[in-house]
């Protein structure tokens, strides 16, 4: 689920992509929406399915064409480091913290995951989780 779906780039040379014939100093825009959903790479290319990554040797850096939810080269997000690292503190004391669960015994595979196509990807409607505290025992 990349935050935009088109990567905007210029060519740097005359060059071919299948058989269009792309000129020096060309617009192109990489749809990476399309390539993270590309059938002959994914199974289920549409379900939301993080376990499908347990134990891939898939590079986040932008090195297997794959996944590239942070660009790839030279123009690759400069704060990805930081971005991973924050999202992994974060989560993991998310989960750490709290026991979750859904309003109104609601089951996961209910869940709607579906985007709003735009120039970002937002979920068409909101996850709404319950946190409960359980770290109650401070000497914990």
């Amino acid at each position: 689920h990349p935050v935009a779906p088109l990567i905007p780039r210029y060519s740097r040379e005359d060059c071919m992509v299948g058989d269009f014939f792309i000129p020096k100093d060309s617009r192109v825009f990489i749809n990476a929406w399309s390539i993270m959903r590309d059938p002959s790479v994914w199974d289920e290319a549409e379900k939301f399915w993080p376990e499908r990554f347990e134990g891939s040797k898939i590079d986040l850096k932008g090195h297997d064409f794959e996944l590239i939810p942070f660009g790839a080269g030279r123009r690759g997000c400069p704060g990805l480091q930081l971005g991973l690292t924050m999202v992994l503190q974060t989560v993991a004391q998310l989960v750490h913290c709290f026991d979750w669960k859904l309003p109104n015994d609601i089951l996961p595979s209910d869940l709607d995951m579906t985007e709003k196509f735009g120039l970002v990807m937002p979920r068409v409607n909101h996850l709404l989780a319950i946190p409960s505290y359980r770290l109650h025992d401070q000497s914990v």
